[in-house]
């Protein structure tokens, strides 16, 4: 599933713009949605181009710990998510998972499928690879413009 990095606005109340830091632990993050609740933001290590986690503002270490209302609140942005990239990835299928053994935060993973895979989940991975920044901004980009399209440009972050 790889590795996944705590943005400022995750776990508290958001500080700044989210992507620069210089907190440990904490580094910058392509957002695609922002709302009272919750933000979106892309995985830096994507099982594919679009991989997004869709994470409580609120620290929950254990997704059936959230509130009937914060969950059912994240299934439904974890729907619009995955309807973007559906629309900007075209993928057979698109993926969601609730896993949580990476981080003690809850969150959503949503991600293209384009084909058989494996769910690899490494709670134990060490330091993530550098993420491709480059990829990330176009990914970030395509499910923020499927996003408008779809009627959510009041959540889209740019």
């Amino acid at each position: 599933m790889g590795c996944y990095h705590r943005p400022k606005e995750v776990g508290g109340a958001a500080h700044g713009d989210g992507f620069h830091t210089h907190h440990p632990g904490e580094v910058p993050a392509r957002f695609v949605w922002r709302d009272r609740s919750c933000v979106a933001f892309l995985n830096i290590t994507p099982l594919a181009p679009g991989h997004t986690l869709v994470v409580p503002k609120e620290e929950t270490g254990h997704w059936v710990d959230l509130g009937p209302g914060l969950a059912a609140h994240l299934m439904s942005v974890s729907q619009a998510i995955g309807k973007a990239v559906q629309k900007s990835f075209e993928p057979e299928k698109v993926g969601l998972a609730i896993a949580g053994l990476e981080i003690p935060h809850a969150h959503v993973h949503v991600w293209p499928i384009h084909g058989p895979m494996s769910f690899p989940i490494n709670p134990d991975e060490e330091d993530p690879p550098e993420p491709d920044w480059e990829k990330l901004d176009e990914a970030a980009g395509s499910i923020r413009r499927a996003l408008k399209d779809l009627g959510f440009q009041q959540y889209v972050t740019d």
